[in-house]
C-alpha cells in the first residue's frame, strides 16, 4: 500500500493539472471500487472548480468551490496518471505501476485540458464526496492522529501518546491514532535510524516520572527526540526522491531512486548493517502480521 511519501508525491504531481481547474466530466466506468460510489457522486463533482489539493495522512483531499471535498484513497494498487490533450507530450508525471487500461475505473476531464485517470487493478481504493463542514464527523478521518510532518508533532506529543502503553514501539507508530500516515516501511526505517528496537515498549518514550503522572503530564525521553528526528528525516528524504506511485515520464528503469537504492534496513534481510562500526546483520521477523526488518545489535 502506498505510504505517506508516495501519496504526497501523487498530490504534487496532480496539483498542476487539477488545482484551479474545473471538473468538466466525471466518468465512472464501474459502480464501485472498494465501496459503492455515492448516488450523487458525479452530480456533486461536475462543473465544480478544484480550489485546492491537499493531503491528510494517506488521503488525497480536493477542495471544491461548492464547499464539498473529494476524498481519495489509493488502496493497495491504485495510482493516477495525467493524460494531456497532446498524447505526444504526456506531461511531467505519469504512473507506471499498471499499464492495463481495463483497470482505468475513474476519469476526470478537467478544464485545463488534462484527463485525470485512476487505475486500480485490485479495487481497494475508494473515493467519496464529503461536505467540508462534516469532515470532523467523517468515520474515515475521525480519530486520526497528528501529521508526522506537521508543526504539532514533536517529541513531547509522541511521548504523551505513548505514555503507559503496553504495546511495542512499532505497533504504536503504526497506530493511526498516535500518528497519521506512517506505514510499515517508514516505521522500520525510522526505528533503525533512531537505533531503537521495534520490540521496545512504547511507554519508554515517556520518562518514568511522566508515566506515574499519567498521559497529561507526559515528558519525552531522549529516545523520543531521536525517533521524531528520524521520522522527519526518512519521510522528507522519500518525498524529495519522488515516491513510487507517480513517475516522471522521462525516467528509465535504472532511475528508480529512493525505493531501489536508499533503504537502510527495509527488505535487506541477511545483509550487513549500514551503521558504521556495527558489524551486525539485518534480520526479519513477523510482528503483528507485518514483516519487521532490524539490526538487533545496534537497535536497542
Amino acid at each position: 500500500m502506498p505510504e505517506l511519501p508516495e501519496v504526497e508525491t501523487v498530490r504534487r504531481g496532480l496539483q498542476p493539472a487539477m488545482e484551479g481547474a474545473r471538473i468538466m466530466k466525471a466518468d465512472l466506468r464501474r459502480k464501485d471500487l472498494r465501496f459503492p460510489f455515492q448516488k450523487d457522486f458525479v452530480a456533486r463533482l461536475e462543473g465544480q472548480t478544484v480550489t485546492g489539493l491537499g493531503r491528510r495522512a494517506k488521503y488525497l483531499m480536493a477542495d471544491l468551490a461548492s464547499g464539498d471535498v473529494l476524498l481519495m484513497h489509493l488502496g493497495m494498487s491504485g495510482s493516477f496518471r495525467v493524460r494531456n490533450d497532446d498524447e505526444k507530450t504526456p506531461g511531467k508525471f505519469h504512473f507506471s505501476r499498471n499499464e492495463d487500461r481495463a483497470h482505468d475505473h475513474v476519469v476526470f476531464q478537467m478544464s485545463s485540458g488534462a484527463a485525470i485517470v485512476f487505475n486500480d487493478p485490485r479495487r481497494f481504493g475508494y473515493m467519496k464526496v464529503i461536505a467540508r463542514n462534516a469532515l470532523d464527523r467523517e468515520p474515515l478521518l475521525k480519530g486520526l492522529g497528528p501529521e508526522p510532518l506537521g508543526n504539532e508533532f514533536d517529541a513531547a506529543m509522541l511521548a504523551r501518546s505513548c505514555a503507559n502503553k503496553k504495546t511495542s514501539l512499532k505497533a504504536a507508530l503504526l497506530d493511526q491514532r498516535v500518528v497519521a500516515g506512517l506505514g510499515n516501511i517508514y516505521v522500520c526505517e525510522a526505528l533503525f535510524r533512531a537505533h531503537l528496537s521495534p520490540r521496545r515498549l512504547a511507554a519508554t518514550l515517556a520518562t518514568k516520572a511522566a508515566q506515574r503522572k499519567g498521559v497529561a503530564g507526559g515528558a519525552p525521553t531522549e529516545h523520543a527526540r531521536r525517533l521524531v528526528e528520524a521520522i522527519h528525516a526518512v519521510l522528507n528524504q522519500a518525498i524529495r526522491a519522488g515516491g513510487s506511485s507517480l513517475r516522471d515520464h522521462r525516467q528509465t528503469s535504472g532511475e528508480l531512486g529512493y525505493f531501489q537504492h536508499s533503504f537502510q534496513v527495509y527488505d535487506r534481510e541477511g545483509e550487513k548493517c549500514l551503521t558504521p562500526g556495527c558489524g551486525g546483520i539485518v534480520r526479519r521477523f513477523n510482528q503483528n502480521g507485518r514483516s519487521t526488518f532490524w539490526c538487533l545489535k545496534c537497535q536497542k
